[in-house]
């Protein structure tokens, strides 16, 4: 029977279980059998018919998207994995918005303190 990989965000929707297994010979079927067993995730995983635009989805490391959708098919030992997709990104950090010396490079602080007489930091 296919396992489905569970993703941190929803486990509280399958009582902490990081994997589940659920019946089907296709996304779709999968889906409906993993919902079935825990209503819950159909809000999380569903917007109408179609999963979440924020939901990505793996049959055995290959993104349904790229395959036939819900409708792709799903062997019998497959892992299909639910990766809630990421947004954003790290700010700059103040140090990276420092402007720059006439030269293009920015110098370190290590670099601006005062040697000693004998050039040695």
């Amino acid at each position: 029977m296919p396992v489905v990989r569970i993703p941190t965000v929803l486990r509280k929707h399958t009582d902490g279980e990081a994997k589940v297994a659920a019946a089907g010979a296709t996304v779709r079927e999968v889906f409906a059998s993993l919902v079935a067993e825990h209503p819950e995730l159909e809000d999380s995983l569903f917007d109408g018919d179609a999963v979440r635009g924020f939901i990505n989805v793996y049959v055995d490391d290959e993104d349904i998207r790229y395959l036939d959708g819900l409708d792709s098919p799903v062997e019998e030992d497959a892992e299909v994995a639910i990766m809630p997709a990421v947004a954003g990104g790290a700010e700059r950090s103040e140090h990276a918005r420092r402007p720059r010396s006439a030269g293009g490079a920015e110098r370190s602080e290590h670099a601006r303190r005062p040697r000693s007489a004998g050039g040695a930091v």
